[in-house]
Order: C-alpha cells, then sequence, then structure tokens
C-alpha cells in the first residue's frame, strides 16, 4: 500500500481507501461481514475509512464502530454530513444548527470522541461560507473533528470557501471529494486543478463507476452488479449515455488485458495516477469485492498506457453528465435565472 499526505495536513492516508456505503441495509451487510471487510483493509495498509450520517440511515456509522472498537488510533476517520437525513427542513445543509447537531450524532453512532475528516455532503447555496465554517471551526476548536471538507462542491465554490476561510480568519476545508473514474473525467476540468492550487487533498468516490469497470458489466453478459439492481436506468444501454460508456468499457477491457491489467487494476491505476487525487475510495460488499481491488494497490500505469485511455475518453469528459450529483440550483430552479 502506498500513502499520500491529505492535503497540507501532514496526515498520511492510504492511495486506496475504504468506503462504507455498501455497510448496512443497503449493501446487505451485517456485522460479522463488516468486521471481515474492515479486518483485510486493515491488514493490507488501508488506513482511512469513510462513511457518512445518510449511509443506510446511520446503519454504516454504527457497524463501522462496532468493527474499529479496540483500535481507533490505527484509522484516519471520515464522516459526512449534509444530506437530508429525515423531513425537517432543517435536518440538512451546512448550517450551524444543522452540523453541530449532526457531528454529535455521528460521533454517538460511531462509538468515539473525534471525527478526523468531517465534510460537508454537498454544498448548500441556502447557507453562507462564514456560516458554514464557523460552524466546523468551533467544532474543530472543541476537539470533535480534527480537520473538515467537502464532498461534490463545484470549483467555484471550493475557491469562495478558501476565501472565505481567509477573509474571516475561519479554518479551512482541506479537502474535496469527488465523483472521479475514467467514464467520469469531468473533474479534470476545473476542479482538481483548483484542489490542487489551493493544496486541498482529494478523495475521489466510484472510482469503478458504479461496477461499469469492475470487469462485470460486459456487452452480451447479464448485469451482476449491485448497483444494477438499484439503479437499472444507469445501465440500460437504450440510454444514449449508458450506450456510450457500454462501447468505451469494451475498449478498455481490450487495453486492459493488452497491459496484462485486470479492469479493476486499469480503473484504479488510472484515478490514483492522477497528480492531484490523495486517494480513491473503494466500496467493497463481499470479501471477493475487497480482494480483487486491493490487488490494484501498487497499479501503476505507464504514460502509453494513459495515453490509450485518453484515446477512449477524452480528458475532462463525462460520459454521463447526467449522473452528476453537483448540478448548478441555477439550472435546476427555474427562479434562479427568470427575472
Amino acid at each position: 500500500m502506498r500513502y499520500r499526505a491529505l492535503g497540507r495536513t501532514g496526515v498520511q492516508v492510504s492511495t486506496l481507501g475504504l468506503g462504507t456505503m455498501n455497510f448496512g441495509a443497503l449493501g446487505r451487510t451485517g456485522r460479522d461481514e463488516v468486521v471481515s471487510l474492515v479486518d483485510t483493509a486493515l491488514a493490507a495498509g488501508i488506513n482511512l475509512i469513510d462513511t457518512a450520517d445518510v449511509y443506510s440511515g446511520g446503519q454504516s456509522e454504527e457497524l463501522l464502530g462496532a468493527a474499529i472498537a479496540g483500535r481507533r488510533d490505527d484509522v484516519v476517520l471520515a464522516s459526512k454530513a449534509g444530506l437530508p437525513t429525515g423531513d425537517d427542513p432543517n435536518a440538512k445543509g451546512g448550517s450551524r444548527r444543522y452540523l453541530t447537531r449532526a457531528v454529535e450524532a455521528s460521533l454517538r453512532r460511531l462509538g468515539v470522541d473525534h471525527i478526523d475528516l468531517y465534510q460537508v455532503h454537498r454544498w448548500d447555496p441556502a447557507t453562507s461560507d462564514e456560516e458554514t465554517l464557523a460552524a466546523l471551526t468551533d467544532l474543530q476548536r472543541a476537539g470533535k473533528i480534527g480537520h473538515f471538507g467537502t464532498s461534490e462542491y463545484p470549483a467555484h465554490r471550493i475557491v469562495e470557501a478558501q476565501w472565505a476561510a481567509r477573509e474571516h480568519r475561519l479554518g479551512r476545508f482541506v479537502s474535496e471529494q469527488p465523483n472521479y473514474s475514467i467514464l467520469q473525467r469531468g473533474a479534470e476540468a476545473a476542479v482538481l486543478p483548483v484542489a490542487e492550487q489551493h493544496g486541498l487533498g482529494v478523495l475521489t468516490w466510484s472510482p469503478l463507476a458504479s461496477g461499469w469497470l469492475s470487469g462485470a458489466v460486459r456487452a452480451g453478459r447479464e448485469r451482476t452488479t449491485s448497483r444494477s439492481g438499484l439503479m437499472p436506468q444507469r445501465f440500460d444501454t437504450d440510454v444514449p449515455a449508458n450506450a456510450a460508456k457500454q462501447e468505451a468499457v469494451e475498449q478498455l477491457a481490450e487495453l486492459a488485458g493488452q497491459a496484462g491489467f485486470t479492469m479493476i487494476q486499469l480503473a484504479l491505476g488510472f484515478v490514483t495516477a492522477h497528480p492531484g487525487v490523495t486517494s480513491a475510495l473503494i466500496g467493497p460488499r463481499t470479501p471477493e469485492h475487497l480482494d480483487s481491488q486491493l490487488a490494484a494497490a501498487g497499479t501503476v500505469l505507464t504514460d502509453d498506457v494513459l495515453d490509450a485511455i485518453d484515446a477512449i475518453v477524452a480528458p475532462g469528459t463525462d460520459l454521463a453528465a447526467a449522473e452528476k450529483n453537483a448540478v448548478a440550483p441555477a439550472l435546476t430552479d427555474p427562479a434562479l435565472r427568470r427575472r
């Protein structure tokens, strides 16, 4: 396992991190399965584990907390808050009222006294950067969180937040967590360069593109990934974006075979090759998934392989732009673009 500094924090994290969205009801994983996955990951050298309060309604945090009990210091523990957790209109977003309650709830579920990296799950257009940063700075000073970051922030909002931290003399975001894979390369256009410019660590999610790059999704085969059952519309090849993904996957599979890699090695090696990426978060549901992904930990792609990937999916291109989770409110709320 390789390790990289998380931005300018000095914290060293593994280049593969363990994502836990599949812990609990969503991935149909119970306590014993979670303990086994965490045991294997830690034994392989993974030290970064990422969760969120919304994963399986809090079950992910509870199961993870039980799995790391007695070895808390071995883990760089990351969690997130901001997506809706109930019908209460205040149970979401980046307000002080919500974040202070959310972090206390996460600490209880995890059974720990602090979270190393606490991330705002989405930019909240209803809350000022000053409000969010002031709340997080106070939580940091209280020792409840070590550092704080963002997830799926647009590039311009990352910059605005950095300026707000400087202007108001508050703690700053030290990391960003974008969606990034061979099939979804939009982050390369602005988010990754901006993160590099401001010294942010980058933890990427879905590096296997919801299973498209796992080797399980091939033309003429039955869909076998867990995501194909949960989100069938993202695998229907009658949809033009999915047809484009399928065509790219077939070409990538041929390239991987020629280069002597599995599809998973090609996919994870691509993400971790980017100089702006700190760690790729993998989200295994079974021991077999984890083993196949750990086999990619040391994968280094040569320039000719990276150039060949560029020829299949152009840099900065999202083959399924509609699947992005950071659509600007001005594009979805007519009131923001009409006088």
